[in-house]
């Protein structure tokens, strides 16, 4: 009897590829299909008046009957940010460790979503079956508790998947990377390795978590008389503990400010994974009872963001904190690529108010650099690797990394959001395109600003808007009155009194010009006026202002 030929196995990133963010990759065999992880990015700075990006899921939603369920590495908005508005047209199991769940969780609240999504919780070493595929979790460490790697194994062959990590022989809550189980997947032959980037610029190693805590100590030595405020990423749980274990020591209070922070702090506070001794957290009400050297603000902003914590104290428009000379600013973060300009200015700001900032050895990285990348690509020995995770820069470190290791240059996939991978032990190949993109998320609409509104924002913040308002009679198309011009954003109108006198001639010009030649069609009279406003704009000032001719008709 003829073995049944098998399949290939086919990769398909739906986005985080060549850019920080919104990480989500489908996994297919036959008619099953696994989704890895399932986030969002953060908008770009010419996305005005966005919210945050989410990856297009048409693909999975054209072959919903297919989708298995969607499994995560760990709990970071990158990677579960976009579950509540993904999974309203993908219903689909949710896989993830007990944190991870757990902050998951609080997303499906806030959007009503928590009763109709099914959710399993898993740990490391727990293998689940999902369709054709069996998926293994994998303990690791990062930058937030319950990170898990994943192998994927399907009759094509088995798939690694790193998700975010770093190898720390010394994390501060629970167990090292199990290399050895690495080893021991790599040694029944691996097919395809899927490997973190974010730091594969950077040589040797990245240093423990628990550095950062000796940092800590000093700076809380350093500092007995001042306020100490520290800035760090909400999901960080582990920078979080090590934070509130030197202000024990210390004897001060701790206050958490900002929603984003006080909402991870309090789920990893109730699943166990941060240990705050008795009456150390107070609320930011009852911080007046206490002298500056008493407390420890620990605060979202670390990268500059605008509505964030820290950067409202920095330009004094928070209510509760203000910042002077007997305060000590920490940043215990580095500036994500991009965000550079932003935590200068914040870094300025607080400068400016005779704060003493902090900005240097606060931080360590949650992604491995190079010499990890190499142990993980030892122990895994792939036959192909698919860089991931990163800017394309970051991609193509790694895939350098790849080759100083011997993997051929064939079998290294620098891949981008949307082409399929068919691989399996005879070869791989790119071989068509998914739709893929970005879905805008403003407010509560999902999807409807699109290149066009974005573009028409543009226009009006680069150039303003004018408004040429006019009424006709109903029948004999008399004008009685305008045309008005009211503009916003584009001069001030007290002092452009003359230039708005003459607009107004030139829209009355092109509106007497249409009704003299019989044109009734108001489309018609609306683009007269319009271009001829245009025009002289144009030659008066060089500014292309959007003009928006409106037409009342009065019985």
């Amino acid at each position: 009897m003829r073995e049944e030929t098998k399949e290939k196995l086919k990769m398909i990133p739906l986005g985080g590829l060549g850019l920080i963010g919104m990480n989500m990759t489908a996994f297919q065999y036959k008619d099953s299909i696994v989704v890895v992880d399932c986030g969002l990015a953060f908008p770009e700075d010419d996305m005005l008046g966005i919210d945050l990006v989410i990856p297009d899921v048409t693909f999975l939603k054209d072959n919903i009957d297919m989708v298995k369920g969607i499994v995560f590495t760990h709990g970071h908005e990158d990677h579960i940010g976009a579950v509540p508005y993904v999974i309203k047209d993908l219903p689909v199991a949710l896989y993830a460790t007990k944190l991870t769940m757990g902050l998951m969780e609080r997303k499906l609240e806030e959007h009503d979503l928590l009763k109709s999504t099914k959710r399993k919780v898993v740990k490391p070493g727990q293998i689940i079956t999902l369709g054709d595929f069996r998926i293994e979790f994998i303990k690791t460490n990062h930058s937030i508790q319950d990170a898990v790697a994943l192998a994927i194994y399907s009759p094509a062959g088995t798939v690694v998947h790193t998700g975010d990590f770093k190898v720390d022989y010394t994390p501060v809550f629970g167990d090292a990377i199990d290399l050895q189980r690495f080893a021991e997947i790599g040694k029944k032959g691996v097919l395809a390795l899927l490997c973190d980037s974010t730091n594969a610029e950077r040589p040797g190693f990245t240093a423990s978590e628990r550095t950062v805590g000796r940092t800590f100590d000093n700076i809380f030595a350093e500092h007995k008389n001042t306020r100490l405020i520290i800035a760090t990423f909400a999901s960080n749980v582990d920078r979080v503990q090590q934070i509130i274990n030197s202000a024990c020591k210390y004897g001060r209070k701790v206050v958490v400010e900002g929603r984003s922070m006080v909402n991870v702090i309090t789920t990893a506070q109730e699943l166990g994974y941060l240990r705050i001794p008795e009456n150390t957290l107070i609320d930011l009400e009852t911080m007046k009872n206490y002298t500056d050297e008493q407390i420890c603000l620990i605060t979202t902003g670390s990268q500059g963001e605008s509505m964030a914590a820290l950067s409202r104290m920095a330009s004094s428009m928070h209510k509760k904190v203000t910042i002077g000379p007997g305060d000590t600013v920490i940043f215990s973060s580095n500036p994500i690529p991009g965000n550079e300009k932003a935590v200068s200015k914040v870094i300025n700001e607080l400068t400016q108010k005779g704060a003493e900032v902090i900005f240097q050895d606060a931080h360590v990285s949650g992604h491995a650099c190079q010499e990890e990348i190499k142990l993980i690509y030892t122990l895994v020995r792939p036959k192909y690797a698919v860089p991931v995770h990163g800017e394309y820069r970051h991609l193509t470190a790694q895939a350098k990394i790849a080759a100083s290791l011997g993997i051929e240059p064939d079998n290294i996939f620098l891949l981008k959001a949307g082409e399929v991978l068919e691989m399996d032990e005879e070869g791989a190949a790119i071989t068509g395109q998914v739709p893929v993109g970005s879905i805008l998320v403003d407010g509560l609409g999902v999807g409807d600003v699109g290149n066009i509104v974005l573009r028409d924002r543009q226009h009006l913040a680069e150039d303003g808007i004018v408004i040429a308002v006019m009424a006709l009679e109903k029948y004999s198309n008399q004008v009685l009155s305008g045309p008005d011009i009211v503009s916003r954003g584009f001069v001030y109108v007290r002092e452009a009194e003359d230039l708005m006198e003459e607009a107004q001639e030139v829209a009355e010009d092109a509106v007497y010009n249409c009704l003299d030649h019989h044109v009734a069609d108001w489309a018609k009279i609306k683009n007269s006026m319009r271009d001829a406003l245009g025009e002289f704009f144009w030659k008066r000032t060089k500014r292309k202002p959007m003009i928006l001719p409106i037409i009342m008709e009065v019985e």
